[in-house]
């Protein structure tokens, strides 16, 4: 399956997400698209693409963010199923809930792994 994972840019994404998925079995079972990584490869690049190519869209929505909320339109759009995940105690916005198909909680980088390991089942 082929997965994109938006975020906030508030979020230290790179040791809460993607260092922790990057070296996870969650990331060989599946082809996983972190838009940072894309940023350090190539300067020309447009998300709205990539995501119309994606079985699947993570969100991580402990923060709010203009961009992410751009990203989850398009995802939305395309008819592209989208799962919520957020950090215990977080705020998350109501409106995310016309748009996701679920919502994860999680507490830790081990627990967020454990939880999307099993996101396949939930498409």
């Amino acid at each position: 399956m082929k997965i994109y994972i938006g975020h906030s840019k508030e979020l230290n994404f790179r040791d809460e997400l993607y260092i922790p998925i990057r070296e996870s079995r969650f990331n060989l079972e599946h082809e996983i698209i972190l838009p940072h990584e894309i940023y350090q490869q190539a300067n020309n690049f447009i998300t709205k693409d990539i995501i119309k190519t994606c079985d699947l869209m993570i969100a991580e929505v402990s923060f709010s963010a203009t961009g992410l909320g751009i990203e989850l339109g398009w995802a939305n759009s395309f008819g592209c199923p989208i799962v919520c995940i957020y950090r215990k105690d977080s705020k998350i916005e109501g409106s995310l809930k016309v748009i996701c198909t679920e919502f994860i909680e999680y507490t830790d980088k081990n627990d967020l792994i454990e939880k999307i390991s099993h996101i396949s089942k939930l498409k």
